[in-house]
């Protein structure tokens, strides 16, 4: 395995990727992004277990999403399955991802646990979507306190977190490893990664003016609520189709892949 450097252009190209990409096969990689959604969602309804359960699969639900791509751009359709690569490759493989899915559910709680310190659980309650925001609440020194400690702690775990599914699952890396090499090729490649977050967040800026215009041109306001939902989880299927070229770009593949 080779971690490579790659220019700062280069964040623009996985956008344009993640999107040319999800074109080619938009149906399978939709329903395999609702599928994906729905699992999380179903998961995180369980008592007690839940969120636990949600945060440890959450690595292996993205790497299926991940492989997914890699079948799109070998010109191949996708099927359900894909999204359970990580458990369909052995023992071993299943063995680490599971690890890593438990060093990221205990991540994320941390940094939960971190916030809920602070203010008593309202950005948690919010964050997790068991409750509705009020004025007050949204304005309190104590909840934006709380935000700013669980976004702090929660940006590292994610760049830890970011190619770790995929490190472990195509070049054999340790779940350590990987959290290890990951977070490094995020570092090494700031400004690629800094330019593809600005963009996907200029795409998803522009499509929210673009339907809120367009709901105003016609006169229904109710059309932007009708369509803003399913506009951005599109969005947000495109954006995860492009993980993987972050990925490609930053380490050199193994000869074989699973």
């Amino acid at each position: 395995m080779k971690l490579n450097l790659v220019s700062s252009r280069t964040g623009a190209t996985w956008v344009k990727l993640g999107i040319k990409t999800f074109f080619r096969q938009p149906l399978a990689l939709a329903g395999l992004f609702f599928m994906f959604m729905a699992i999380m969602t179903l998961t995180t309804m369980l008592p007690l277990i839940g969120l636990p359960m949600a945060m440890t699969l959450l690595p292996a639900a993205t790497l299926g999403l991940m492989a997914a791509t890699r079948e799109a751009t070998l010109g191949k359709f996708p099927m359900p399955l894909i999204l359970l690569s990580a458990f369909r490759s052995g023992k071993h493989l299943a063995h680490a991802m599971l690890t890593l899915g438990v060093l990221y559910a205990v991540g994320f709680l941390i940094a939960m646990g971190g916030s809920y310190l602070v203010d008593g659980g309202g950005f948690a309650r919010l964050y997790m979507g068991g409750s509705m925001p009020s004025q007050d609440l949204l304005q309190s020194a104590d909840f934006q306190i709380a935000m700013w400690i669980f976004i702090g702690m929660h940006l590292p775990l994610s760049l830890m977190f970011w190619h770790a599914p995929a490190l472990v699952f195509w070049h054999g890396l340790s779940p350590v490893k990987s959290l290890f090499f990951s977070i490094v090729a995020c570092f090494r490649n700031f400004w690629a990664f800094t330019v593809f977050g600005v963009m996907w967040m200029g795409v998803m800026v522009l499509t929210v003016l673009a339907i809120t215009t367009l709901a105003s041109l016609v006169g229904s306001p109710d059309l932007a609520g009708t369509l803003m939902f399913p506009a951005l989880l599109l969005i947000a299927t495109m954006f995860f189709t492009s993980l993987y070229f972050t990925f490609s770009d930053c380490f050199t593949e193994s000869p074989e892949l699973p």
